[in-house]
C-alpha cells in the first residue's frame, strides 16, 4: 500500500498542506501593546521538556531556541532536531527577559525589552519578518537541522499496511478525528483553545488514498485495523491487517 496526498485545489498554507485555516507560517513575531515581543514557533514532535532557549549574551538582540523529538524507536519517522532564533531587528533596544511555554508542538515566548537609545518612535523591527503565506509550493521547515522537514511522512508496512504521520502543531490529542472508508483515511484536527496572542485557532483537514503494492485492487481499509494517536502536535496513524497482534511491531 502506498499513499497519495489528496487535495482539491492545490493551494496550501506553504508551511503545511493540510492547514485549512488559522495563522500560517512556521514562525510568527509581533510587537504587543505593552512593547514586548510575542514569538510563536512550530516545533512539532517536541515535548514540553524538550526545548531550550537562551538570550544572545553579546548583543542581547536575539533569543536562540532548540528542541528535539523523543526517540520512540519508530524508524519510519525518526528523530527531529530544531534550532533557530528570533528577536529584535533594531539597534535601539535589548532583550531583558524570556517567558517561554512549550505545548502541543508549539513554542510561545514573550520577550521583554528595554530601550538603550532614546527616540520617540515605537520600534517594530523584528527578526525574522513574518512570512506566513499560501501557494502551490510547500516549504521545508527552516529550523529543522536533523530529520524530516516536511509536514507529512508515509511508508508502507507488510501485508498492505500503512504508517503515516502528519504535523498538526497546536492541536491537543483529544481534538482530533480520524475516519476511514474503503480506500481513504480522513482526518480533522482543530485548535479549540486559542492562545491569547494568536489571531485565531488552526484547522487541519486532509485524507490519504490507499493503493495496492501489486496489480490487485487494494484491500478495503474497513477490513484493516486502524490505530492512531496525537501527541506533541503530531498525528500518527497505523493501518495493519486485523490478524496482526500488535500494530506497534510493524513500526
Amino acid at each position: 500500500m502506498i499513499t497519495r496526498i489528496y487535495s482539491k485545489e492545490g493551494i496550501y498554507a506553504t508551511n503545511n498542506q493540510f492547514q485549512k485555516a488559522g495563522p500560517k507560517g512556521f514562525i510568527h513575531v509581533e510587537v504587543l501593546e505593552n512593547d514586548s515581543l510575542y514569538v510563536r514557533v512550530d516545533l512539532p514532535g517536541v515535548p514540553e521538556d524538550g526545548v531550550h532557549h537562551r538570550i544572545d549574551a553579546v548583543r542581547h538582540k536575539l533569543v536562540f531556541f532548540s528542541g528535539e523529538t523523543p526517540d520512540d524507536g519508530n524508524k519510519k519517522d525518526g528523530v527531529r532536531e530544531y534550532s533557530g532564533s528570533a528577536g529584535l531587528g533594531c539597534d535601539c533596544c535589548e532583550i531583558t527577559g524570556v517567558d517561554a511555554k512549550m505545548k502541543d508542538g508549539v513554542l510561545r515566548m514573550i520577550l521583554t525589552r528595554v530601550k538603550v537609545k532614546d527616540h520617540d518612535k515605537k520600534c517594530t523591527n523584528t527578526v525574522p519578518p513574518n512570512a506566513g503565506k499560501s501557494g502551490r509550493h510547500l516549504e521545508d521547515h527552516p529550523f529543522v537541522v536533523k530529520g524530516r522537514k516536511g509536514a507529512f511522512v508515509g511508508a508502507p508496512l507488510p501485508n498492505d499496511g500503512l504508517y503515516f504521520a502528519v504535523d498538526i502543531p497546536g492541536v491537543r490529542g483529544d481534538d482530533v478525528e480520524v475516519l476511514a472508508n474503503e480506500h481513504q483515511v480522513k482526518f480533522y484536527a482543530e485548535v479549540k483553545n486559542v492562545y491569547e496572542h494568536d489571531e485565531s485557532g488552526r484547522v487541519y483537514l486532509g485524507c490519504v488514498n490507499s493503493r495496492s503494492s501489486s496489480s490487485e485492487p487494494p484491500p478495503s481499509l474497513l477490513t484493516q485495523k486502524l490505530a492512531y494517536e496525537a501527541e506533541f502536535g503530531v498525528l500518527k496513524i497505523v493501518i495493519a491487517p486485523r490478524s496482526s497482534n500488535n500494530t506497534n511491531n510493524s513500526q
